[in-house]
């Protein structure tokens, strides 16, 4: 099966929550895929996208990711534009100084965020039925970045239950309550339909 995605960061995540699965995974970027164009209007739009781009270009199963960062009182920003947030796409450094920026000042409330993943699984690129599945990972953020684990906004995203950010804390609790996990525990309970 085809991982259609490039960024290392989900790479990362995904392939050992994926481990056990009981298929064989292969970035695309493994098999000269390049990324597609993410022009959707919502996380399951892009990332059902992604999956029929690596899906086609590789005859394989896929399985896409589109996630992003979303903090109600911006407006749902970064959201959909969450990796290229401050123009250049994966500049986590510069989307962070954008974010802290424009919340800068802000009460404690404005400061609630939350991470949503929706996983898309394509058995072939012209699927009708494709596996569809989300999670979403609740906390706030932060006036300044603290660890150096993760990627992309986990510095600055803070799981309030256990007070440390998403740069802090271990993989493998990072992996069972973040969007991403909950999205896979999702997709996983319903692979059973594959």
């Amino acid at each position: 099966m085809v991982l259609a995605t490039s960024n290392a960061g989900k790479l990362a995540e995904l392939r050992p929550l994926l481990a056990d699965a009981g298929f064989a995974l292969v970035a695309q970027s493994e098999l000269g895929i390049d990324d597609a164009i993410e022009d959707g209007r919502s996380f399951v739009e892009n990332a059902l996208i992604k999956a029929r781009h690596a899906a086609a270009a590789s005859g394989l199963p896929a399985i896409a990711d589109d996630s992003g960062l979303v903090v109600p009182a911006l407006g749902g920003a970064p959201g959909l534009y969450s990796a290229r947030y401050a123009g250049a796409h994966g500049d986590a450094a510069a989307n962070i100084r954008r974010l802290l920026g424009e919340l800068a000042g802000r009460p404690g409330g404005d400061r609630r965020a939350y991470f949503h993943c929706a996983l898309v699984l394509l058995r072939h690129a012209d699927d009708p039925q494709p596996l569809i599945a989300e999670g979403s990972w609740h906390g706030r953020v932060l006036d300044a970045p603290r660890g150096d684990g993760g990627f992309g906004y986990d510095p600055v995203f803070l799981d309030e239950e256990h007070g440390l950010t998403a740069a802090e804390l271990p993989a493998t609790t990072k992996n069972a309550i973040s969007h991403r996990g909950r999205a896979i525990a999702a997709l996983r309970a319903r692979l059973g339909d594959v």
